[in-house]
């Protein structure tokens, strides 16, 4: 394989072109009023709500935004109202945070062809950019960096069992699921090994283990247990804040560690790092930033951003200690080529 620089993947903007429909813009240089819609789990998720609206802050401390403000969500009864409240405080920029907002998003884009929406982590399976303008769609191929992540699970386990579990089965979750399981089966080929996944198999999502929200920390709790009765020393929860949940399970019962998602645990929840193998990270508060700064720049339009590992929109965390000093340089190297070739289009993890 080919060698790589180092295993730390910075995170930064970048955007793939897959539509050239622009709605109504404003000049560049225009203040903007953006408003956040967020998904059910509260502002301080340590995850995917709390990672976005950083983006749209630092927005505003950038200049290109006059004004930021948020709504949260109880349930998905609240989408709609939260967004029609927005439109009626003359939001000029609506983002709403995760592939559950969609819906309604779109429907009010639709009847407010003026303002501009994004949408967090659409799936970017229904292509509507083709057919809004004024929604932007903001996409991560996660299954690249969480391939890696099965592979470093796979590498590390001692059990020869490592576990994973979703919030619910948006394809946005599904995907990092997929990458995790087929990055275990990759290094099971080259090594001859036999690490088993648990909570999912790409060949049968229906089956796959979901907590049916990202909110149930119960259940989170008792699916992460269950996991380690049946011998998995490594957990991936693809489920936001929930992960906080697994994390903390495994520092209390010493039988496993846990994969961080979307932000770097480390950051957000560093009283977990004895047991934060490493996080699996999407560029949110990035993909946000990027998507404000065109509209300030007057260069709005919906073609789709989509993180990579090639562009370093999606990424691995920092290897911290005392994590670091207990995976083999082998293997390090091993992660290291790895990324390289999946990042070069030489090993898919598709």
């Amino acid at each position: 394989m080919k060698k790589s620089y180092k295993v730390i993947v910075a995170i930064a903007a970048a955007s793939l072109v897959t539509s050239v429909a622009v709605a109504p813009a404003n000049a560049a240089g225009a203040k903007q009023k953006v408003c956040v819609a967020l998904d059910t789990g509260g502002i301080n998720d340590k995850s995917f709500n709390q990672t976005s609206y950083a983006g749209a802050t630092a927005s505003k401390t950038k200049g290109w935004a006059s004004s930021v403000e948020y709504l949260p969500a109880a349930s998905s009864s609240e989408y709609g109202p939260n967004i029609k409240k927005f439109v009626d405080k003359k939001c000029t920029y609506i983002i709403g945070i995760g592939f559950a907002v969609a819906d309604a998003i779109i429907a009010s884009a639709e009847a407010n062809p003026s303002i501009k929406y994004a949408i967090v982590d659409h799936d970017g399976l229904k292509n509507f950019s083709t057919k809004i303008p004024n929604v932007k769609g903001l996409t991560f191929n996660t299954n690249e960096n969480s391939f890696l992540a099965g592979y470093l699970a796979a590498g590390y386990s001692k059990s020869n069992v490592v576990a994973t579990y979703g919030g619910a089965p948006y394809p946005t979750v599904t995907i990092f699921m997929d990458g995790f399981a087929k990055g275990v089966a990759y290094y099971n080929d080259i090594h001859g090994k036999s690490v088993k996944v648990l909570g999912w198999d790409p060949a049968k999502p229906s089956a796959g283990t979901m907590v049916g929200d990202f909110s149930s920390t119960n259940k989170a709790l008792s699916i992460s247990q269950n996991f380690e009765l049946q011998g998995a020393d490594v957990i991936f929860p693809v489920a936001g804040g929930l992960g906080a949940t697994t994390a903390d399970n495994s520092l209390k019962s010493g039988k496993s560690v846990t994969i961080g998602v979307d932000a770097d645990f480390h950051l957000t929840a560093p009283q977990y790092d004895k047991v934060i193998l490493i996080s699996v990270l999407k560029g949110l508060s990035e993909s946000v930033q990027a998507a404000v700064k065109e509209a300030y720049d007057g260069k709005f339009s919906n073609a789709l951003y989509v993180g990579t590992l090639k562009n370093k929109g999606v990424g691995l965390s920092p290897l911290y200690s005392p994590m670091k000093a207990s995976i083999s340089p082998k293997l390090l190297s091993e992660l290291n080529d790895l990324q390289t070739n999946v990042a070069g289009g030489y090993i898919s993890a598709k």
